[in-house]
């Protein structure tokens, strides 16, 4: 018994010992920052208010500072000059973005515009071209401008007569469902309402919720088999069934143009048209999706809006 604590001891010196001299080493090609413990690195300096640590530490290492969380090195940026240098002058070069565990399940990120990486990829570049040529392009958004208007006016409208009536508007739900219909009229050529909206609205809101969690996976990849926290499985029932939602519409499109029924030019026309070589029907399905999402990031800006009055001063100025 004495032998094995033995062992167990001079191993676990081993770890100690090999774990400074990497750290030594890399500490002569990073930039500065706070040494990093064994195992957890700098996850221990975060605190409760990530925000105001990195401030905190920012005035100590410099603007450009490198942390270490767990197994992944994070070079921190905290200066506004910085900040305009690596997002506009040099975006390029840190486009690249750290993948969650949690949006790797389905293979999600493979397929995501988001999340695909930009060098030397070719999907990502095809996706960027479909996506200039057929959603954001200036003939296209000019010919969708009456529906941006009147989803607008009637969600103003909407407001103007609750606040009439003296009843109590939720922003979320409202701005919600004003994004979603708009993208479904773009891209789908139909206002969806009812089971569809509310089962969208649900599975979106999980998925964000799930990916917010803070995973022991994303500092220490090696864990990702076990998947201690359950995050990937819970994620893999949220996508197979919005990816199940989003594959009946396109089942929906394509009954109707097999029966002629071609009186529809929307985004999803657009996309079905496109050779099948360049991309297929789980691409199509993942690029409708990106905009589910947008719908639920600007429901929760407005949720912030709505607590904090001074930024709603300085967005107005």
């Amino acid at each position: 018994m004495e032998y094995v604590n033995i062992l167990v001891g001079l191993l676990f010196a081993c770890f100690l010992v090999r774990g400074v001299v990497i750290s030594l080493r890399r500490s002569k090609r990073v930039a500065p920052g706070p040494f990093p413990l064994p195992i957890i690195g700098n996850l221990h300096l975060l605190g409760h208010k990530p925000h105001i640590s990195l401030a905190q530490l920012a005035k100590k290492y410099g603007p450009i500072m490198n942390l270490k969380f767990g197994q992944i090195n994070t070079v921190v940026i905290s200066s506004s000059i910085l900040a305009k240098e690596v997002m506009q002058k040099q975006d390029l070069s840190f486009s690249g973005r750290f993948v969650p565990d949690a949006l790797r399940a389905c293979n999600h990120s493979n397929c995501s515009v988001i999340w695909l990486p930009v060098f030397n990829n070719c999907q990502w570049r095809r996706f960027r071209k479909i996506m200039n040529s057929h959603i954001f392009s200036g003939n296209k958004l000019d010919a969708n401008e009456h529906l941006r208007t009147k989803k607008i006016q009637e969600l103003i409208d909407y407001c103007h007569k609750s606040g009439e009536n003296g009843e109590a508007v939720n922003i979320g739900r409202a701005t919600f469902r004003t994004s979603l219909n708009l993208l479904s009229n773009t891209v789908f050529s139909k206002k969806l309402t009812g089971p569809f909206s509310d089962s969208a609205k649900e599975l979106v809101r999980n998925i964000m919720v799930e990916a917010g969690k803070p995973n022991l996976v994303d500092y220490f990849p090696f864990l990702h088999k076990i998947d201690p926290h359950g995050i990937r499985r819970r994620m893999t029932d949220y996508f197979t069934k919005i990816d199940h939602l989003m594959s009946g519409l396109v089942d929906d499109r394509l009954k109707e143009r097999e029966m002629g029924n071609r009186s529809n030019i929307d985004v999803l026309d657009a996309l079905l048209n496109i050779i099948p070589e360049k991309i297929d029907r789980h691409h199509i399905e993942q690029l409708c999706l990106v905009g589910l999402f947008s719908t639920s990031i600007i429901s929760f800006v407005f949720l912030l809006l709505q607590k904090y009055i001074p930024l709603q001063m300085v967005i107005i100025d």
